[in-house]
């Protein structure tokens, strides 16, 4: 196996400190022919849903054989455990603590490795920075053509957390704002294929207003809000030129409804 292979990175640490830095620099130091990616390193500060939500969408974009390291990980240090995923041809390296739930729920198939085998650790003693010496090395070792095999053993009671996934009932579909964009744009957990099986109208609302829908920002020519179905395929919520989370308060968990026109 070739050892060119590409390193995603997704985490919260920002740009103020080392972290993002150190975890390079020891990648490198095993496999100076890896390919390192940043995925994105503003996922907001100890949140799992959101990491596991980036990184469910962003993988795929990815060849095969992609390595991808998560570290969203208020437990480090903790007795949790640290876990190698094989899902999609695709290879994840992280915390066990749900943040591969979106990826794993929606992928054919799925393999999990607890890791133990300390040759490949910078340090099993890592009381807050397990990103750098125990998910960098083992991602490095991994691209180097290691087997899974090597670094642990297989176990299935991995730690999943609750998806949040709409609720369809007749003509009506229940969901709820899952991830607010740095634009302030509020997207959704419904789905474009959710919203089409209830026919050609329907109708949408947050926050008790029923929002125009339309199929690009463009379209939205005033400071309204207004929604469509984005790239990624969720039904999203937005301000043209302007935070639809700012101007219209809202917020994460926010209740979506989507209802079947009948008239």
């Amino acid at each position: 196996m070739s050892n060119e292979r590409i390193i995603t990175l997704t985490t919260d640490f920002g740009y103020k400190d080392p972290f993002v830095g150190e975890m390079k620099g020891v990648i490198l130091s095993i496999n100076p022919s890896v390919k390192l990616v940043d995925i994105t390193h503003g996922i907001k500060p100890h949140s799992i849903e959101e990491g596991a939500f980036i990184i469910a969408s962003s993988y795929k974009y990815f060849p095969p054989n992609t390595i991808h390291i998560v570290v969203v990980d208020p437990g480090v240090g903790s007795e949790r455990r640290p876990i190698i995923v094989e899902a999609d041809n695709h290879y994840f390296v992280g915390p066990d603590n749900g943040i591969f739930s979106y990826m794993v729920s929606f992928a054919e198939k799925s393999k999990v490795f607890h890791i133990k085998e300390k040759k490949y650790m910078l340090s099993e003693y890592s009381p807050t920075f397990q990103g750098r010496d125990i998910f960098a090395p083992v991602a490095a070792w991994l691209s180097k053509g290691i087997a899974l095999e090597e670094f642990g053993y297989s176990i299935d009671d991995f730690k999943k957390i609750k998806i949040p996934l709409p609720e369809i009932e007749g003509n009506r579909i229940s969901g709820e704002i899952i991830y607010i964009d740095r634009f302030g744009n509020a997207i959704s957990n419904i789905k474009g294929t959710d919203l089409y099986a209830l026919g050609e109208k329907f109708l949408v609302e947050i926050k008790g207003m029923v929002i125009q829908t339309v199929k690009n920002y463009s379209q939205a020519s005033n400071k309204s809000l207004y929604c469509l179905i984005n790239s990624s395929g969720h039904l999203e919520f937005f301000v043209n030129m302007d935070s639809a989370s700012k101007l219209f308060n809202i917020n994460k968990s926010e209740k979506v409804t989507a209802l079947k026109q009948t008239k």
